[in-house]
């Protein structure tokens, strides 16, 4: 009996999954846990701050709450441009703190199984940024590591 339990247990780890938000940047999909997300918004002004790395574009005020944008183009080296007015924020609960990304484009909401996730060492060695690869449909699928990208915006100087 004890053996069948942990076989059950076993698929059932196998059958889990993830709901995540795909977006665009620069033609490659990226996803972030749709667990952190609290909304997507057409893009907004955004306040630059004086002396603030790269990483940082700057502030929005959102309801209220000031908001710290992080330059994801900048974390994995893709080319930088103007904001252009079909972007979107995308605002994201971290360790309690809000995050806002700025994307091409939200693609929609996606079910993505453990088992379509890469997560190997080996594949990953370089993107600090990625918690894992997944193929979504016929795409290659660049999932975000939202704790390593929210503790790169506190831990630069």
């Amino acid at each position: 009996m004890h053996r069948g339990k942990q076989e059950k247990n076993m698929s059932d780890k196998i059958n889990e999954h993830q709901i995540i938000v795909l977006f665009n940047l620069d033609e490659q999909h990226y996803a972030l846990n749709l667990s952190t997300v609290e909304r997507v918004i057409p893009i907004v002004e955004i306040t630059s701050l004086p002396k603030t790395p790269e990483i940082v574009m700057g502030v929005i005020n959102f309801h209220g709450e000031v908001i710290q944008v992080v330059n994801i183009r900048a974390l994995f080296n893709l080319p930088v441009h103007e904001i252009e007015l079909d972007e979107q924020l995308i605002i994201a609960r971290v360790s309690k703190q809000l995050i806002a990304l700025v994307v091409d484009s939200v693609l929609g909401i996606h079910k993505l199984e453990y088992c379509q996730i890469a997560t190997n060492e080996n594949t990953l060695s370089r993107a600090d940024y990625l918690s894992g690869i997944a193929k979504v449909r016929n795409d290659i699928v660049m999932v975000l590591d939202e704790q390593k990208i929210l503790e790169e915006t506190i831990n630069t100087d």
